[in-house]
C-alpha cells in the first residue's frame, strides 16, 4: 500500500488538482503521472503549425499587420461543447486524440521562427489547443526565442495557477485570454471550468505583458447585456496594467458563435446581438472589437 501511495501524484496546473495514479492522465488528457511526477505528455509534439496574421489570435493592438508562427499541440483543461478545435483539444473515449503529431524540439522551433523573419514573422504564438497544459514546452521554447530577439504570444483560456504564470511570464510578450462569460454557472456547468481561477490569472497577466481578452457569445448562455456590462466593468477596474495603461485600455473582442462540435444544432449568434454587446462593453472600455461578423 505504501508503494502505491508513493506513485500517486497531484497535478498543480489548474483548479482540478487531478490526483493521478502511475501512468494516469489528467482531465486535460495531456498531463500524466510518470514515476510519481506529473509531466507534459506531449512535450514537443506539435499537431498544428502555420504562419498566421497576428490579427487571427486575435491581437489587434500588438504589432498589427505582422505575421506570427503559430503552433499547437494536444489537450485542454476545459471541455467547451462549442470548441472549434475539439479534434486536438478534447481527448476521445479511451484518452487518445487520434491526431498525428510531429516532434519539434524547442531549439528547432526557435530556429524555424527566426528563418521566417524574411516572410514577416515576428515570433511564435502558442495556440490552437490549450498551451498551458504543456507549459514546460512553452517556457523552454519561448526562452530560446527571446534569446533570438523574437516575440512570444500565448492564446489561452487562463485556467492555470499563478505558479504556472510565473514560469512563463518572463518570456511572453502578449496574450489573448478567453474570459468566456461572467457567471459561475456558465463556467462550471457549460465549460467545466472555474471563473475565479481565470479572473485571478487575468488580473496578474495584465501586469506582466500586453493582454487582449476574448468573449465568445453563445445564444441563451452569456448573451445578456447586463452580464457583458458587468464583465467589462470588472476589466475596466483592473489596476497595475502593463505599460502604464488603465483597465479601460485593455482590448476586448466580442465574438460571434457558429454551431459546431456538441452544439452543432444551435444557431449562430445574431450579428446585431454582437454589436449591441459591443456597445454595452464600450460604456466601460476604450477598445471593443466585434469578431466573426
Amino acid at each position: 500500500m505504501t508503494g502505491m501511495r508513493k506513485k500517486m501524484a497531484t497535478c498543480e496546473v489548474c483548479f482540478r488538482r487531478c490526483a493521478l495514479a502511475e501512468g494516469q492522465r489528467g482531465s486535460c488528457g495531456a498531463r500524466v503521472n510518470e514515476g510519481g511526477r506529473v509531466k507534459a505528455l506531449f512535450y514537443g509534439q506539435l499537431s498544428s503549425l502555420a504562419l498566421d496574421p497576428i490579427e487571427k489570435k486575435p491581437l489587434l493592438h500588438f504589432y498589427p499587420g505582422s505575421s506570427i508562427l503559430s503552433v499547437g499541440s494536444l489537450g485542454c483543461n476545459l471541455h467547451c461543447p462549442f470548441c472549434q478545435n475539439h479534434h486536438i483539444s478534447q481527448a476521445a473515449e479511451g484518452g487518445g486524440f487520434g491526431v498525428p503529431t510531429e516532434a519539434v524540439r524547442p531549439e528547432e522551433l526557435a530556429e524555424l521562427a527566426e528563418k521566417l523573419k524574411a516572410r514577416g514573422n515576428i515570433g511564435i504564438a502558442f495556440t490552437y489547443n490549450e498551451p498551458l497544459v504543456g507549459y514546460e514546452y512553452v517556457r523552454d521554447t519561448a526562452r530560446l526565442a527571446h534569446g533570438r530577439g523574437l516575440k512570444c504570444v500565448l492564446v489561452t483560456n487562463g485556467t492555470a495557477s499563478l505558479s504556472v504564470l510565473d514560469e512563463i511570464a518572463p518570456y511572453i510578450d502578449a496574450m489573448n485570454i478567453d474570459l468566456k462569460g461572467f457567471t459561475d454557472r456558465f463556467y462550471r456547468e457549460v465549460l467545466g471550468g472555474d471563473r475565479k481561477m481565470t479572473m485571478d490569472f487575468i488580473r496578474e497577466a495584465v501586469r506582466r505583458c500586453h493582454v487582449e481578452l476574448t468573449t465568445l457569445i453563445i445564444p441563451g448562455e452569456n448573451d445578456r447585456e447586463e452580464e457583458i456590462e458587468e464583465l467589462s466593468a470588472w476589466i475596466a477596474g483592473l489596476d497595475g496594467v502593463w505599460g502604464g495603461k488603465t483597465g479601460r485600455e485593455i482590448p476586448l473582442h466580442i465574438t460571434r458563435f457558429f454551431p459546431g462540435y456538441r452544439m452543432a444544432e444551435g444557431k449562430p449568434t445574431a450579428v446585431e446581438t454582437v454589436y449591441a454587446l459591443c456597445g454595452a462593453a464600450g460604456r466601460n472600455l476604450k477598445y471593443v472589437h466585434p469578431g466573426n461578423c
